[in-house]
């Protein structure tokens, strides 16, 4: 059984209606916030997430 966890928002820290598993592999994924309604570049390996930037409006 592989591990689970929702993505959280790098800005707000609420969760989003993103989940990961310890085998996915995102690169340049625009991540949303439906609560702060920001948009976060991030990559995602192994469970750890780095944010890239925050893209301008």
């Amino acid at each position: 059984m592989s591990k689970q966890k929702w993505v959280t928002c790098p800005i707000c820290n609420n969760k989003t209606r993103v989940k990961i598993r310890d085998d996915t592999i995102l690169e340049n994924f625009p991540l949303f916030c439906p609560k702060c309604k920001q948009e976060t570049l991030i990559d995602v390996k192994q469970m750890n997430i780095l944010v890239k930037k925050e893209p301008d409006a």
